[in-house]
């Protein structure tokens, strides 16, 4: 049995789903079900006997340890996380909550059922984070490597680092057996849209503006969500405790070339008179706006034998299909419909298992 946290999430629901497609052993997901954990995203796994999920808010430190105790997972794959630069700039308390107190009681947890468990040393804490704890790039420094200095730029980005930190502590002070995973800027099925690809291709097929900060200049690492879940499992099966290991997809593009080859695909999948590339507009640049991101993967190709196997442009074809084939998941999405979902399944609070069931 394994434990993740937000599965179901972007990057977490994707996990799961390849999880129990390719493993012969049962998974929890303890998730909050917050704007952005969509339990309708994993809706065609809710009969499968090996998947198990607790509606448990990780602030609970009660909830989570009694979710932790009661099914004592070998491992614990720790998603569950606030991840919107731009939502962390006004509301940043939400974001030192759930990513740094939140990670604490998930670690003070998984600690107590390490060393009820007699300290097993196959036992595994894999903590997701991102490149952004980094800080910001030029366009002629060399890619971020697992010694770069933290030098995180944002309130999100300065809680993910936060949340790091405390998770190298647990094993060089309590001995947990953790693994740390910095990943580039995901993209694919399933991602809220409030994110850059999935949120320019609804405005542009709704004929809205797609605005861009600054100059667009601004460079990104783009990584298909499936490499990274396959990147995760490799991690989980192969990683050394205690190291790190940066996840990205080898494809840097700027904003602006994003965006336009978006709208070029959309063009050619739903053409509209006019075309999507006049609905580009630049818009005043955020604070704090990171120059660019780059990730250098050879630790984990080397130490580990992964390597990203879909290329930025066939990734980004496969997403656009994606949302154009899926228009009911995304019009329940923003109009709110998919929390009539998770009412209609899931009751308020923990939902932990009666102690006489087998997970």
């Amino acid at each position: 049995m394994i434990l993740v946290t937000g599965g179901c999430g972007f990057i977490g629901s994707n996990f799961i789903r390849l999880w129990l497609a390719e493993k012969d052993e049962p998974l929890v997901n303890l998730d909050a079900l917050t704007y952005a954990g969509n339990a309708e995203n994993l809706a065609d796994i809710q009969d499968n006997p090996a998947y198990h999920f607790e509606k448990v808010d990780l602030r609970d430190s009660k909830a989570v340890r009694a979710v932790v105790d009661f099914y004592r997972p070998r491992a614990v794959l720790h998603f569950a996380a606030e991840s919107h630069v731009d939502r962390s700039i006004k509301e940043p308390e939400a974001f030192l909550q759930t990513n740094v107190m939140g990670t604490f009681n998930l670690l003070d947890s998984a600690l107590n059922a390490w060393r009820e468990q007699g300290e097993p040393e196959e036992f595994r804490f894999l903590h997701v984070s991102t490149d952004e704890v980094y800080g910001s790039l030029s366009m002629t420094d060399p890619a971020f490597t697992e010694q770069h200095p933290y030098q995180p730029n944002s309130p999100y980005s300065a809680s993910k680092a936060a949340s790091d930190h405390l998770v190298r502590a647990w094993h060089h002070t309590y001995g947990l057996p953790v693994l740390t995973s910095n990943c580039s800027n995901n993209y694919g099925p399933y991602q809220f849209p409030e994110k850059l690809i999935p949120l320019m291709i609804e405005r542009a097929l709704a004929g809205e503006t797609l605005p861009v900060y600054g100059d667009g200049s601004n460079v990104r690492d783009w990584l298909y969500v499936e490499d990274h879940c396959k990147a995760l499992m490799v991690v989980l099966e192969k990683g050394v405790p205690g190291e790190t290991y940066n996840i990205g997809g080898r494809a840097e593009r700027s904003n602006l070339d994003v965006v336009e080859s978006l709208t070029n695909m959309l063009q050619i999948l739903k053409p509209r008179q006019g075309g999507y590339r006049e609905l580009i507009e630049c818009v005043p640049d955020r604070p704090g706006h990171d120059r660019r991101y780059a990730i250098d993967t050879r630790f984990i190709s080397e130490q580990l034998g992964w390597y990203p196997d879909v290329g930025f442009g066939d990734g980004l074809l496969k997403t656009v299909e994606w949302y154009l084939a899926n228009r009911q998941w995304v019009d329940n999405v923003k109009s709110g419909e998919y929390m009539k979902w998770v009412d209609g399944h899931y009751a308020a609070g923990s939902s932990v298992s009666d102690p006489s069931e087998n997970p």
